[in-house]
């Protein structure tokens, strides 16, 4: 004789993992909070931005000094795919902060994230992205331009501003870098931090950091236009903009991720 089917339990709902759908002006906050972070022992934080300049200007001139000056443009646009990367000291103080536990400049140059070696993962996985839109951009300026030399800054921008080739190259190269910055922003905006604070594999993080930033585009669509903003306003300075900017975008996007994370663990 067949035994009765047992009856099946309802399936408990999935607790949320993070916050979703937060308000549009979060952006100001977070950024309030950074500034907030960036003047309690500020020298910190300038000095960090400092070498985070000094690493910058030193891969635009390696780019010089091989012979592939057409790389700069896409290498400071690749800049926004590892800034959460070398953010992690000013993450570090401002999660130590909020701790009641100063951080020291020593303990930001040399961050001891609770994921250990994932973190470096994590990096290596950004830098081969940053690796990939180079070679495409390398690829796209081929393509409109030939095998022709690199023509110098000063006639660059006249072919780019004033031939269809020039425009037609801008257009596609915007619309190919937004989506790698685009995907990019996505996955380690937020991964970054928690690889940080919290014991996860850096696949994990990744993918956690993309659904947050999915599911709050409202809060994250303009933090992003801030941090593309005071990224532009930098270039525009001669990358000398980076040791004030990067800091207080750095701190503001650790709040960005406490504003995010897990309710079990927001209490920091």
């Amino acid at each position: 004789m067949l035994e009765p089917i047992p009856a099946l339990e309802p399936r408990l709902a999935a607790p949320d993992r993070f916050v979703r759908n937060l308000p549009a002006d979060s952006g100001t906050k977070w950024l309030a909070a950074g500034w907030a972070d960036l003047r309690d022992h500020p020298a910190q934080s300038l000095i960090y931005g400092a070498v985070v300049f000094t690493l910058s200007a030193c891969v635009i001139l390696g780019l010089i000094r091989v012979g592939l000056p057409w790389l700069i443009f896409p290498a400071l646009s690749g800049f926004l795919v590892v800034g959460p990367l070398l953010a992690s000291g000013l993450y570090e103080k401002s999660r130590r902060r909020h701790s009641d536990a100063p951080a020291t400049l020593a303990q930001m140059l040399l961050v001891r994230p609770a994921s250990g070696g994932q973190l470096v993962f994590a990096g290596l996985l950004s830098c081969l992205l940053v690796m990939l839109w180079l070679r495409a951009a390398d690829l796209l300026y081929a393509l409109f331009f030939g095998m022709l030399p690199f023509p110098g800054f000063d006639h660059i921008l006249a072919q780019l501003l004033t031939t269809p080739r020039g425009w037609a190259l801008i257009l596609t190269g915007s619309a190919v870098g937004g989506l790698f910055a685009s995907f990019a922003m996505a996955t380690s905006l937020f991964s970054i931090p928690m690889l940080l604070e919290r014991r996860v594999d850096a696949l994990t993080a990744l993918g956690t950091s993309f659904a947050m930033t999915t599911q709050n585009l409202r809060a994250v669509l303009p933090w992003g236009a801030i941090v593309v903003a005071g990224f532009a306003l930098s270039a525009a300075t001669g990358l000398l903009g980076l040791i004030v900017i990067f800091p207080l975008l750095g701190h503001g996007t650790w709040h960005a991720w406490v504003a995010l994370r897990p309710s079990d663990r927001s209490g920091e």
